[in-house]
């Protein structure tokens, strides 16, 4: 994890116009540089350091001997980096794993280098031989990337919004910020002037397809057909490859847990196979919530299960409210349940980063997209239209959950891995039949928990247990996070603001205090990019007007049984 910064063609001073990379010093605590671009006065990059990989030569813009004219900016982990090596050859001069980026180039061009790249990933890299600025982001858009481009060819790029939104030209603020969409990658001509010209955008991977870099993949050739116990090995040796594979790193690893499904399959398998490679340390695990919090208490039958060395970080009410603005801040979002589900995830990451040596956090994002685990599943009219609508929230995971996730950790200089939302293991589970995947006898993501049923991984009742919005897991059974939030909101926010909020917000106006008093203060640090979120997240086939579970009958029912 690292913060990439870079311009091209800059009519203001470099100089000044550097203080705005500063803006996301937090995404790499480690070191910072500044180059510029020979030949090119008014081009640049930032880079924020985070040292997980190669912690000797890691420093970016990455530029090696055999090609002179490359210069890279990179976040992201590239795992299969050694199997790329192997298979074409390639003599690397430095440890890192982007380093490949620059040889897949060479050797084929941009369409395969981006295709043959198992990892997360955001990227700019510059061919100065060849006049060429090339940006790409991963499929489900785990690492974030912002771009800037004005009508006359200057370009900003950045990982984070925020370093870019206060740059200066031809005497006026550029604001135009927008995300570059995942699974992407964008190429642009660079003139002699600096300025660059957009010549094409292109979709280089899609989720439901069996990604390029398989045959390379240390995993060979599953077995077919979609009997239940093969799929049910499949998921199994896929999602155990998912987490292996991210096991790469110099610093100390640590997991999330919540005590759900998701981050507890995580952990266990996490702690499995640290086992297994004899890694020295022990794993530590992360739970948090208010005292007695369904959360807490599940999370700690985990950590007991399995043998971690697990930390509960307890807040209160006035703590999480007090958090709200830095979190909308670091969000770049004002999307109700984001900003809900974050609170939590960014106090816990500031635990482990004052409190720990922990630096590489796994976490159990992308499984209710995939395997369909959100409570209003159940209420899909059909196998195909609960498979269409797990393909449209993955999609837009980078605008939800993976930006919650990415933001709440990098705030405080932690790099997340996300093994469910491993490329391969992903395009297999959405290969599978449509009526496999959809919750069963009243339960949610069955597929996934009925695969990890005789492993003895978790307990029974944590393998089963029910979904528990992370927001609402933290607080008590009694009294919800949001209906906390709710009522210190209601005391701030006037009912005569609320009813004019569509003249003033007339872009997804507010509809309750709640969501007001969060675009508003969005609004002070993002003043005019509310274009950022396309639309809030909201549960679909239920009337519903609120997007916490708990608010959903399906929910009701099951906590009063």
């Amino acid at each position: 994890m690292c913060g990439i910064w870079a311009l091209f063609g800059s009519d203001e001073c470099l100089s000044v116009q550097c203080l705005s990379a500063m803006k996301i010093a937090h995404r790499g605590p480690d070191a910072f540089r500044f180059e510029n671009v020979n030949g090119f006065t008014n081009c640049c990059f930032g880079f924020h350091r985070l040292a997980v990989v190669d912690q000797l030569y890691g420093m970016q813009p990455i530029r090696v001997k055999k090609f002179p004219y490359l210069w890279l900016c990179y976040n992201g982990e590239i795992y299969n980096f050694k199997q790329l090596q192997k298979q074409f050859g390639f003599e690397y001069q430095t440890l890192l794993d982007g380093e490949v980026i620059l040889h897949l180039y060479n050797r084929g061009g941009i369409e395969q280098t981006a295709s043959m790249l198992d990892g997360v990933f955001a990227f700019i890299l510059l061919d100065t031989a060849n006049r060429k600025v090339f940006l790409a982001r991963d499929t489900y858009g785990v690492r974030p990337l912002f771009k800037v481009l004005t009508d006359d060819g200057f370009l900003g790029v950045c990982s984070e919004a925020k370093g870019l939104i206060n740059l200066k030209h031809s005497s006026s603020l550029c604001s135009k910020v927008e995300p570059f969409l995942p699974g992407h990658y964008e190429v642009l001509d660079l003139k002699p002037s600096g300025k660059v010209a957009s010549v094409e955008l292109v979709k280089f991977h899609s989720y439901k397809d069996e990604p390029l870099h398989v045959a390379c993949d240390t995993v060979e050739t599953l077995p077919s057909g979609f009997d239940v116990e093969t799929v049910k090995s499949n998921i199994r040796i896929l999602f155990e490859n998912a987490v292996r594979k991210r096991l790469m790193a110099h610093r100390r690893i640590g997991c999330l847990l919540s005590g759900g499904l998701d981050s507890s399959l995580v952990a266990a398998v996490l702690l499995k196979l640290m086992k297994e490679i004899n890694i020295s340390y022990s794993l530590q695990t992360f739970a948090i919530g208010m005292e007695n919090s369904p959360d807490l208490l599940a999370a700690r039958k985990v950590a007991a299960h399995i043998g971690s060395e697990h930390h509960e970080v307890i807040f209160n009410s006035e703590e999480g409210i007090q958090a709200i603005e830095d979190v909308i801040f670091s969000l770049e979002t004002y999307d109700i349940t984001t900003i809900r589900a974050s609170i939590g995830m960014y106090l816990v990451s500031k635990y482990i980063r004052k409190k720990t040596d922990s630096v590489v956090i796994f976490s159990g994002e992308g499984s209710d997209e995939l395997t369909q685990g959100y409570i209003y599943f159940h209420k899909a009219p059909s196998p195909e239209e609960a498979a269409e609508e797990s393909e449209r929230l993955l999609k837009e995971l980078y605008l939800f959950d993976v930006l919650r996730a990415d933001r709440t950790t990098a705030a405080h200089g932690l790099e997340l891995r996300v093994p469910f939302l491993d490329h391969r293991f992903t395009s297999y589970y959405l290969s599978l039949p449509a009526e496999l995947r959809i919750p069963k006898n009243g339960i949610e993501k069955y597929l996934l928990r009925q695969a990890f049923e005789d492993s003895n991984l978790l307990p029974k009742e944590i393998l089963w247990r029910p979904k528990e919005a992370f927001s609402d897991g933290i607080a008590s059974v009694k009294k919800s996070w949001f209906s906390i939030l709710q009522d210190y909101i209601d005391q701030q926010v006037d009912d005569l603001l609320l009813e004019k909020a569509a003249e003033k917000y007339p872009f997804n106006p507010p509809k309750t205090k709640e969501s007001y008093y969060y675009r508003q203060i969005f609004e002070k640090h993002y003043p005019g990019q509310s274009n950022w979120l396309p639309h809030y997240w909201m549960p679909k086939w239920v009337k519903a007007t609120d997007p916490s579970a708990r608010t959903l009958k399906h929910y009701k029912s099951a906590a009063q049984e």
